[in-house]
């Protein structure tokens, strides 16, 4: 087992990481801390929880001033979660890793000073030199899903709920997975089940901007990163982004960036 594969740490101050890391982590959330960023919506209150964050999504971690000790995260790289003893307990099925969810367990206080236990011998585990600690550590790991894995199975799982931040979490998603397919709000409404009136309220209430400011907003990063990194044409780039035609491209284009695309493509390659 390489040393980087499992890594624990004190939270005690503001700690991030971008969608280019390639560990998986777990947040251990004790208190003394004003809420987690997850893809840009933040979710407050989360005091005595546990959350699992795959490593295709962006999030921050927000500590109170002077925080001491505000629980801990675990980083896990793929090849743990591959050991056949914690592949035994289905952890991708049961949703603790897997994109478009965020998995948060409220602890009861037994089970809160079970997982700290845990994690407090982990910690201590890496630190040290002992024989078989590579064993030792899958074990507690082992341990430590366990008892997430029966919190899944007795529905005490707090799973994505049609709460105003996770509405907002889905839509950016489906942005995301589906901008080729379509540039209307409505559109997403209709996959979410919602109207585009209460997604626009959603939005606008936890991000302040429109929905639509949002699907804007991911055509002009794709549009730019084709128009300067790659040699597609600009008509092959406006079908490629799901326009009808490439004279509406352009005209969307420089009506929100104020220059024509293929003027940011003669700049890009002079």
């Amino acid at each position: 087992m390489k040393n980087d594969t499992i890594k624990i740490s004190k939270i005690v101050k503001n700690v991030s990481h971008s969608s280019d890391d390639s560990d998986y982590a777990v947040c251990w959330v004790k208190d003394e801390i004003k809420g987690v960023e997850i893809d840009g919506v933040l979710y407050p209150n989360i005091s005595n929880s546990i959350f699992f964050l795959d490593n295709k999504v962006q999030w921050k971690l927000y500590t109170k001033h002077n925080a001491e000790n505000t629980g801990y995260l675990l980083q896990l790289s793929h090849e743990i979660l591959s050991n056949p003893l914690l592949s035994k307990l289905h952890i991708n099925k049961v949703r603790l890793f897997n994109s478009g969810t965020i998995p948060l367990f409220k602890l009861s206080p037994g089970i809160e000073k079970r997982t700290q236990a845990i994690l407090e011998m982990i910690d201590e585990l890496l630190g040290s030199h002992l024989n078989n600690k590579e064993d030792a550590l899958i074990s507690l790991l082992n341990t430590f899903f366990v008892y997430c894995d029966g919190q899944c199975n007795i529905k005490s799982i707090i799973e994505k709920s049609q709460t105003k931040a996770n509405i907002v979490y889905e839509f950016k998603q489906l942005v995301d997975k589906s901008i080729v397919e379509s540039h209307e709000v409505g559109y997403y409404a209709s996959k979410l089940n919602i109207s585009a009136k209460y997604l626009n309220e959603c939005v606008q209430e936890v991000l302040n901007v429109s929905p639509k400011s949002i699907i804007i907003e991911q055509l002009l990063i794709r549009s730019r990163h084709a128009i300067k990194f790659t040699n597609r044409t600009i008509k092959e780039i406006s079908y490629d982004l799901g326009f009808s035609t490439p004279d509406y491209f352009s005209y969307f284009f420089k009506t929100q960036t104020g220059t024509n695309p293929s003027v940011l493509r003669r700049s890009g390659s002079s």
